[in-house]
């Protein structure tokens, strides 16, 4: 019994938070469709205007985007410390790793206002032939890629070292190259669980808030390009969740904006579940 409720608990607690969202949305759901509150440009809360579709496309911009930057990164490091570093450049990774995903969000954040921003706005945007003050989906790609890089990194390093020694062995002895091994067996045993990570620095690109909402520009409005300013729905959540919420609708539509993103990251769950034990059939 106590066994069943632990295993149970998570769906649990995730259909209440859908429920409770679901609830504050509602009132804002009555009086108006949800297709037009998702697919409508329009955000002037003082008017009763709350489309959401420029929240959505800047969530997706900027999360898909920090995805393909961090992911060949991650796996090209991921391969050299499990398969060609020296003993003492593990050793010496590992806690840059631990501490680099340890660090709070806020510190990325200043990283990327003095850093990158300044570097996107002066140099990358007008080598693009664009004019930006460097707060862009770009740069906030670029902070969050960084940011997810210790996590993608650190659990597929694990899932190569899973890979069976005997299986490496055989492959070299088979007269294999130590790259055709890497390629041809490590990978395809790994690859699974690479996945698995890369969707684990997903979820959480999903949700980083803090960092994004410093680098990102902030404006409700349709990216045209990388170079653009942005509003993701964590930014718009903490910037003005808790503020003027005597505007009739408001606060039922920061509660639809989270129900959305929350509905977002589990279909990214709920998609990789899905497809996971396909691949793994047919990598044998």
């Amino acid at each position: 019994m106590t066994t069943a409720f632990f295993a149970f608990s998570p769906l649990v607690l995730a259909t209440l938070i859908f429920l409770a969202l679901l609830l504050k949305a509602h009132p804002l759901l009555s009086l108006k469709s949800l297709p037009g509150l998702i697919f409508s440009s329009v955000w002037q809360p003082s008017r009763g205007h709350f489309g959401l579709w420029p929240f959505i496309l800047g969530t997706m911009w900027v999360t898909l985007t920090a995805f393909i930057l961090a992911v060949p990164v991650s796996i090209l490091t991921s391969l050299y410390l499990s398969e060609y570093a020296p003993g003492r450049w593990k050793k010496l990774f590992q806690p840059v790793l631990d501490l680099l995903a340890g660090l709070p969000s806020v510190i990325y954040g200043m990283w990327g206002v003095l850093i990158i921003v300044p570097i996107v706005g002066k140099y990358l945007a007008p080598l693009f032939g664009h004019q930006s003050s460097g707060f862009s989906i770009l740069a906030a790609s670029l902070v969050l890629a960084v940011m997810i890089l210790p996590t993608i990194i650190s659990v597929s390093v694990e899932v190569l070292n899973s890979v069976p020694l005997a299986l490496k062995e055989a492959a070299l002895s088979l007269g294999a190259t130590r790259f055709e091994v890497i390629t041809r067996v490590v990978l395809k045993k790994a690859v699974p669980g690479i996945i698995a990570a890369c969707m684990l620095g997903l979820a959480r690109a999903f949700g980083e808030t803090i960092a994004v909402l410093m680098v990102v520009g902030n404006v409700p409005s349709i990216p045209h390009s990388l170079f653009s300013p942005a509003y993701p729905l964590p930014a718009l959540l903490a910037n003005n969740y808790g503020e003027m919420m005597s505007i009739a609708g408001y606060e039922s539509a920061l509660n639809l904006a989270a129900l959305l993103l929350l509905l977002i990251v589990l279909s990214f769950g709920i998609l990789a579940r899905w497809y996971l034990p396909r691949i793994k059939r047919r990598l044998g």
